[in-house]
């Protein structure tokens, strides 16, 4: 491989992780929602207002990690708001989230003109990459893996983590009955109300951490609509992984992969218009979800409201 190959290829797979994390987080979260039984289709507006808050904390705070405890906080609310409708009221879960992703669209738009452009504020303090030593220094996959930002790394650690909670812990076990049967769940004295508010408010901390390293970890900004349909991707991301938190990530790895290869292409004057490879992520998701209706079966109770006296 010559010098001009090899920093092509290292250039590609760095943006590939660093593509990949913001949709692996968000799709985290929605695995947790929906194996709880609830359908968190909220999660690009959750991501939109994370990635606000991110900056702004950030910014009055002087640290992207106060920032990013800002954007899971905000998230957590938005979380809690839609548990509150999905979970207490019964309303339609779709429904529900749509309403949050267009309130998050307006709301972000007027909040990011009345709030950030008045004060001036563009660039603020971001994360930078973290060098972990010796393993950093690996031909290839050093620079890859172990240059990243620390989000990165939470991601790669949070999988295993949640793989571990999920089929390996009497909570993990219980929140999955739960999705699965809540009435045997809660014959067999589970919270399910309880259970599906704190896996709902989980999803929205992590979409909400998904969009402040958009705009803490991968830019220094916040621009209108700049998860451009990521939280939607990691819809795909939660249906094309099973339900499974390693499953989520590789898929988003894949849609990670695409989504830096349309970057590539547009470094070369192909004579193509630049919108072409930029739906070449979108495209991917649309077909693999085409490909996998009426073979992928989500947890039986998801979308489906409970109630304890029925």
């Amino acid at each position: 491989m010559s010098p001009l190959e090899y920093v092509l290829v290292l250039s590609y797979l760095t943006a590939t992780v660093r593509l990949t994390t913001p949709i692996g987080l968000a799709a985290m979260g929605g695995v947790l929602s929906e194996r709880s039984g609830v359908f968190n289709i909220a999660l690009e507006g959750m991501m939109l207002f994370g990635a606000l808050t991110g900056v702004l904390g950030s910014h009055y705070w002087g640290s992207p990690w106060a920032g990013t405890a800002a954007a899971a906080g905000v998230g957590a609310v938005l979380g809690l708001l839609l548990a509150y409708l999905s979970v207490t009221l019964g309303a339609n879960q779709i429904v529900s989230g749509v309403a949050l992703n267009l309130f998050a669209f307006g709301c972000t738009t007027f909040l990011a003109r009345v709030l950030l452009r008045p004060a001036g504020i563009e660039q603020v303090p971001a994360f930078q990459p973290l060098v972990v030593p010796y393993l950093a220094d690996l031909p290839l996959i050093g620079p890859v893996l172990f240059r990243q930002t620390p989000l990165v790394y939470a991601a790669l650690v949070l999988a295993p983590a949640l793989t571990l909670f999920l089929f390996r812990t009497p909570w993990g076990l219980g929140l999955r009955a739960v999705g699965e049967h809540p009435r045997a769940a809660d014959t067999a004295g589970l919270k399910v109300a309880q259970m599906r508010y704190g896996a709902v408010v989980a999803s929205g901390m992590l979409a909400g951490t998904a969009g402040a390293f958009l705009s803490l970890g991968h830019l220094n900004l916040f621009t209108e609509n700049m998860s451009a349909g990521r939280g939607f991707i990691a819809l795909a991301a939660v249906i094309f992984g099973k339900w499974h938190p390693l499953g989520a990530l590789g898929a988003a790895l894949l849609f990670g992969a695409a989504d830096a290869f349309q970057l590539l292409i547009q470094t070369y004057n192909l004579g193509v218009p630049y919108q072409v490879p930029v739906m070449l992520p979108y495209l991917l998701a649309l077909l693999a979800l085409t490909g996998l209706v009426g073979r992928m079966a989500p947890p039986a109770a998801a979308g489906t409201p409970y109630r304890a006296e029925e």
